[in-house]
């Protein structure tokens, strides 16, 4: 029987009537960094330092494996450099097969606080095993625990199998003591193919300068229509 006095949740809100207006300062090609990966830092400092967003480094991954079919997901950014730009992941994870198949990568950093993208298209390739391990090193115990648990994307059959592998895995390394990398598990570099700044502005009229590769390792600015 329905409780008659449970709360009802009401209808949900209409997304079509949900309207912001954006900032009027822009972004301009004379205010750009010589290279994408510079004005990301200029950016990312931004959301990081001034801003104080939760997880600035939060990106969202679109993957599409062999026969063009999507996936996204939430990932950390955790390196970035003039090679790429860093994540790492299960390798038998639903996103690391997509990216054996198919390397080409979005990935997309949503600064909605800030009225900012950036947006990030290149091609990912597998981190080398020593870099693997110099970072694995500097994760939270629990968390190297947490990466020979899981067998990420795969159906299993309840939460408590997983916190029973987790408290095993707990018992057979100790805090204090060093856990092994998981061979399945390590990094990606995105080497990007362009990239895009995106600053919302007034009247839905926004910004967006993308930096795109040339074939001698320059970059060119283009300014995309909003």
């Amino acid at each position: 029987m329905p409780d008659e006095d449970a709360v009802s949740p009401g209808p949900a809100p209409d997304p079509a009537a949900m309207r912001k207006q954006y900032r009027a300062e822009g972004l301009s090609e004379t205010e750009l960094a010589a290279t994408p990966v510079e004005q990301f830092a200029r950016w990312f400092k931004d959301a990081a330092v001034e801003a104080h967003l939760f997880e600035p480094n939060a990106m969202v991954v679109s993957t599409a494996d062999a026969e063009g079919r999507p996936g996204s997901r939430t990932v950390l950014l955790k390196h970035f450099d003039a090679q790429g730009f860093v994540f790492y992941t299960n390798y038998d994870s639903r996103k690391a097969r997509d990216l054996a198949e198919n390397p080409h990568v979005s990935l997309l950093f949503p600064w909605h606080p800030m009225a900012r993208q950036v947006i990030v298209r290149g091609v990912a390739r597998r981190t080398g095993r020593d870099e693997t391990a110099a970072y694995f090193r500097t994760r939270p115990h629990g968390s190297q625990l947490g990466a020979w648990a899981s067998a990420q994307s795969s159906v299993i059959t309840s939460r408590a199998g997983l916190d029973t592998t987790y408290a095993e895995l707990a018992a057979r390394y100790p805090e204090g003591e060093q856990v092994p990398v998981p061979p399945h598990w390590g990094g990606f570099r995105v080497a990007p193919r362009s990239v895009e700044f995106w600053q919302g502005r007034l009247n839905r009229l926004h910004d967006r300068l993308c930096y795109v590769a040339e074939p001698d390792g320059s970059w060119r600015v283009e300014r995309l229509s909003p």
